[in-house]
């Protein structure tokens, strides 16, 4: 009898536990689908329409250093072809606003000019962060409220007036933004005795004051997230008759999910304000971590961006890279959060985020609608010169999830073409396709954090 028992707990071992492992990772599987949906692309490619040149194209720089910081990266952020760059600290890095020997209020420009001079030379126009208190309206604090609220309206008057103004620096088109992180710096709060919302009033009142000016935005709050208090009091604010151009907000996440809920939560927002549905929203400063993290660093991270730019195209107006770059540190790398590596070290060099820019980059054109995105699976596309642009994007936090993506093309621009992957990375594939439809079907591959563009090229 023993042995029986024996000889039927090897065949247990050789037989059944395999097929029981077997079946146990068929259920995991199952249950892991569950809880995600996979993409399945359809790109309509008689759907072209003009749009913005792209989410992305607009990058940020923190208050790292005083002075000209961004002298050094002129002509490599000038590749990445940016619309705006954005920057803080404008009134106490760079020495705008004194007083005479009279006491009353006085204006140097000069500081301030080499920078915007460095933005000019980008080929980008500034968008100005209206932050923080200057020393000389608050005694010292640049966090503090001004001691005299007319006085901080008419440093705000001159300021656009210098920037905007036609007898100024002339420029067009320039985003002020009321104040950066209010609800960190500063410890403003959306009501009370430190009210954001008295100098957000305060402010506009200023800028309105600005004459012989070229159009501009004025807008906020650039909270550290997402918040529907501070929301609505702007949009009350806006029902009242004051000034709101654009709403703002900052984030840094790894998770997409979280992305598309605010911005799906800010338009619902919207809509509940007759009259302010179409004020346009910007997240002033984007990355995957508010704090130092190595994704900065690494190729992860240039996915994330990508992933990022593929959920939020189209459905806001700008987001803002944050930062351009690092600041110092005691080593090259030190997970900041820069395009590039500071000037300590040499001459700053490309991290993998730039590189994901030039990729995104190559979606330029016309709009194009695509549906079927999925969990993990993101895509938009674009058409140029009778090119239809797809990138698809798979994002995973977690670096394990393959998925084998359908792709259906309809309304071919042409039945013979030819399918060109670009991998993000490095990688090109080419493909003759021949059909008689004017729909055309393909599976992709994609492993875990990969990206490519998919061009279809009508052959003429």
């Amino acid at each position: 009898m023993f042995k029986f028992r024996r000889i039927l707990f090897l065949i247990f071992l050789l037989i059944i536990l395999p097929l029981l492992v077997y079946a146990v990772l068929r259920a995991t599987h199952f249950f892991g689908k569950a809880f995600g949906d996979y993409a399945n692309i359809y790109v309509d490619c008689g759907s072209s329409y003009p749009v913005s040149a792209g989410v992305w194209r607009n990058l940020a720089q923190g208050g790292e250093e005083k002075g000209r910081m961004l002298a050094s990266v002129v002509d490599k952020v000038k590749g990445l072809k940016p619309e705006y760059i954005r920057i803080d600290h404008v009134f106490d890095f760079y020495n705008i606003v004194g007083r005479d020997g009279s006491g009353a209020l006085s204006f140097n420009w000069s500081e301030l000019d080499l920078t915007l001079g460095d933005i000019k030379a980008m080929n980008a126009k500034p968008f100005i962060s209206i932050s923080y208190m200057p020393p000389a309206l608050s005694g010292g604090d640049i966090l503090g409220m001004p001691a005299n609220w007319s006085e901080w309206e008419l440093a705000v008057q001159k300021l656009a007036e210098h920037i905007s103004g036609k007898r100024g620096l002339n420029i067009d088109g320039v985003y002020y933004e009321v104040w950066n992180e209010p609800d960190l710096f500063g410890n403003f709060k959306a009501g009370g005795k430190k009210n954001y919302f008295d100098l957000y009033a305060h402010t506009v009142s200023g800028i309105n004051r600005s004459t012989d000016v070229n159009g501009f935005k004025v807008g906020g709050p650039a909270t550290t997230a997402l918040y529907k208090n501070w929301f609505n009091g702007l949009l009350k604010l806006a029902q009242d008759g004051v000034r709101l151009d654009f709403l703002s907000w900052h984030s840094y996440t790894k998770d997409l999910d979280k992305l598309e809920q605010d911005f799906l939560s800010a338009k619902k927002w919207l809509l509940e304000y007759p009259g302010l549905e179409d004020t346009e929203l910007i997240i002033s400063e984007i990355g995957p971590n508010s704090e130092n993290d190595p994704s900065y660093d690494n190729y992860f991270g240039g996915i994330n961006l990508l992933a990022t730019a593929a959920t939020l195209e189209g459905n806001i107006d700008r987001m803002f890279i944050f930062e351009i770059k690092d600041g110092t540190g005691k080593d090259k790398y030190w997970g900041r959060w820069g395009l590039l590596t500071n000037d300590k070290f040499g001459s700053p060099e490309e991290k993998p985020r730039m590189l994901a820019i030039r990729f995104l980059n190559g979606m330029a054109g016309r709009k194009v609608a695509v549906a079927g995105r999925g969990s993990w699976v993101k895509a938009f596309a674009r058409e140029e010169g009778g090119i239809i642009k797809t990138l698809v994007v798979n994002y995973d936090t977690s670096g394990k999830h393959h998925e084998a993506v359908p792709m259906t093309f309809a309304n071919l621009p042409s039945t013979e073409f030819t399918l060109k992957r670009i991998d993000y990375g490095g990688g090109v594939t080419v493909e003759k396709v021949a059909t008689s439809s004017a729909v055309w079907r393909t599976l992709q591959e994609f492993k875990p954090n990969s990206a490519a563009i998919f061009e279809i090229i009508p052959v003429k």
